[in-house]
């Protein structure tokens, strides 16, 4: 894959609405997308339906879908958006074909309890550290935690008020994932720092979902003072 360029984005658990909100924007964008799913059947059945819906043509287009495993090989450039609770044993599944390529990590680890989400302790520090220590032969980047699936996957929305704060140790990495975030309109990738830092970042997704539910909005992150 070449400096700057994304080739192919599979979305891992795509079938969600995260993962869907994502591969839909990236295929209007004019991105080559697989949709990665346990089931193939799934994500191929979701494949077309979000090709009707932004008027592509999967043939032509690029937006398809297969098993996870299929997505993990095809992919070029992988995003992970499945449950935290699948997070481990997927990956851990996938290191061989994930070898090598950008891996970005979007899990958020909370738990859920009658006063509301909270963020759970990971041994590593943030989802992301676990992947990493999960995935050592590839280049993990924590993104795209704050982005709402909502507005992702509603297209009367032609700015997705939102920045993507991008954490990494791979500089060339950072850099193509911030493309990927800057290819959906309204949405600004911004370097947030060292991937030791994904933890808070990860965790700040309990606090917007409660501004969320109080103010009954899709709230996400602005970041002040740049050019």
């Amino acid at each position: 894959m070449s400096e700057g360029k994304a080739g192919i984005v599979g979305v891992l658990g795509g079938t969600g609405p995260q993962g869907s909100g994502l591969a839909l924007r990236w295929a209007v964008a004019g991105l080559r997308v697989v949709i990665g799913s346990r089931e193939a059947g799934r994500a191929e059945k979701l494949a077309r339906e979000l090709g009707q819906r932004a008027d592509l043509d999967a043939d032509v287009d690029g937006l398809s879908g297969t098993d996870n495993a299929g997505c993990a090989l095809r992919a070029d450039i992988v995003m992970v958006t499945v449950p935290w609770e699948g997070h481990d044993a997927l990956l851990t599944s996938l290191r061989e074909p994930l070898a090598g390529k950008i891996v970005i990590d979007c899990v958020n680890p909370l738990g859920f309890d009658e006063r509301g989400p909270y963020p759970l302790q990971v041994a590593e520090g943030s989802a992301a550290q676990r992947a990493a220590a999960l995935l050592p032969e590839s280049r993990v980047i924590a993104a795209f935690h704050h982005v709402s699936a909502v507005l992702l996957a509603d297209l009367s929305v032609t700015q997705v008020d939102c920045d993507v704060l991008i954490l990494g140790d791979d500089r060339a990495a950072v850099d193509q994932v911030r493309a990927l975030a800057d290819a959906i309109p309204g949405v600004r990738g911004v370097y947030g720092g060292r991937l030791r830092n994904a933890g808070q970042v990860e965790a700040l997704t309990a606090n917007l979902i409660a501004v969320n539910r109080r103010y009954r909005t899709h709230a996400g992150i602005r970041v002040t003072g740049l050019p």
